[in-house]
């Protein structure tokens, strides 16, 4: 009887074994490697990262996860020995790229310098950001739509803003209308997910902008599940343990401007006939709309700004299909209340920023942040934007993106929402 009973148990183990070497296999042969024991593998000390505690969090990983952990970074602890020619310092200089897109073409960059924050400034800023979105998130009187529900209960296609790059142990929520093109190209360099006649990008603006947003460039948390099946939910916690986990995010209704200016004031053909001609014959009554975005706007007909706040507080428009992630409140598309963020960026503050994450994630010697667009959006223009939108119609917005303005410490804009 016992020798039956050991060998089912030997049976089972090596069938598992089984089964995480060709996880591993499967992944290494992919377009991102399994690297799990990177420089944030281990246990951090406690002031390695603003708001990272030492080692806790993970010795409360359930058996499972634990043994898979142990199990993939044993194994593959050999890979991350190797040097890699590819970790190269910094030698470029600021080559200024060839601008192709439309959008970065009338927006430019802005190449003068900014001076970094101080160190201690800067955590000190981290914690502070870290403290309010810990507090609101376990406030019970605070509440939105899927606050309380947990990460297992986030559906996969919900997890896709989640870019993972195994190699340096780096998870990025990238945020549309964040400097999200930017902090992609630096994850594709970071992560090696694409070429250039066989060799890795150097430089983040070398990569052109329609690859920089290609899906298939990117390994994201929703394609766990084609990878990993139902092993996939253990390893999105692992690695939610063991790696840094950032996002930047922008004042919510700065950001709506800035998404209506580069997706209804630019041409722009997908978004002409998926979102401005039905705006255009529900909120303005047009008829017989012309069929590209070229025709229409030479007649004259563009979506006003009063239309797409009429898109949004349209309870019809949910109805039909999800906001678009460029509109998406920030809390749907990163779940900062189920996942639990290292740093946390602004837009206001991106220079310094950047400079910092990039210096905490020790790749400040591979690469550098782009610079920012010259022309980008300002929160000073808020006033003259809403000018002409009613009181009543601001204050519904202001409900349906509280959530992002309370959870990221961005101050309720009171003179919009009072006559």
């Amino acid at each position: 009887m016992t020798k039956a009973r050991l060998l089912r148990l030997s049976v089972v183990l090596v069938s598992i074994f089984m089964i995480l070497l060709i996880i591993v296999y499967w992944d290494n042969v992919g377009t991102a490697h399994f690297y799990l024991h990177t420089s944030f593998s281990r246990p951090r000390s406690p002031g390695a990262i603003p708001g990272i505690t030492a080692g806790e969090d993970w010795e409360a990983l359930p058996d499972v996860d634990e043994f898979l952990a142990k199990l993939l970074s044993s194994s593959l602890k050999q890979n991350n020995s190797t040097p890699r020619k590819t970790e190269q310092l910094l030698v470029q200089g600021s080559n200024k790229p060839v601008v192709s897109n439309l959008e970065e073409k009338v927006r430019g960059y802005d190449w003068s310098t900014h001076k970094d924050r101080n160190s201690l400034d800067q955590e000190k800023l981290q914690l502070e950001r870290q403290r309010t979105l810990r507090e609101f998130c376990a406030n019970s009187s605070f509440t939105f739509p899927t606050k309380e529900r947990s990460f297992d209960d986030i559906p996969n296609y919900e997890l896709n803003h989640l870019i993972v790059d195994d190699r340096h142990g780096i998870i990025y929520c990238y945020v549309p209308k964040v400097a999200c093109t930017n902090w992609k190209r630096v994850m594709i360099v970071l992560s090696e997910s694409l070429l250039d006649q066989g060799v890795p990008y150097r430089n983040p603006l070398d990569i052109p902008r329609e690859h920089v947003h290609n899906t298939s460039t990117h390994l994201t948390f929703n394609k766990f599940w084609r990878r990993y099946g139902k092993f996939s939910r253990h390893l999105m916690k692992i690695k939610l343990k063991k790696y840094t986990k950032f996002l930047f995010v922008r004042d919510p209704f700065v950001r709506l401007i800035s998404a209506f200016r580069s997706k209804f004031e630019l041409e722009n053909e997908e978004f002409y006939r998926r979102f401005a001609i039905p705006m255009l014959k529900l909120y303005s009554n047009h008829t017989n709309l012309p069929t590209s975005v070229s025709e229409a706007f030479g007649a004259g007909l563009k979506v006003s700004f009063s239309d797409f706040i009429q898109y949004l507080l349209d309870p019809r428009t949910e109805k039909m299909t999800p906001f678009n992630e460029h509109w998406r409140q920030i809390y749907r598309l990163c779940h900062p209340c189920q996942i639990d963020y290292d740093f946390i960026g602004k837009l206001e503050t991106l220079d310094e920023d950047a400079a910092y994450l990039l210096q905490l994630l020790k790749v400040d010697r591979l690469l550098r942040f782009p610079p920012s667009y010259r022309n980008r959006t300002a929160s000073s223009w808020e006033d003259n934007w809403f000018a002409k939108i009613p009181l009543a119609w601001r204050q519904q917005l202001y409900k349906l993106y509280e959530a992002d303005f309370v959870l990221f410490g961005y101050p309720k804009p009171e003179n919009l929402l009072k006559d």
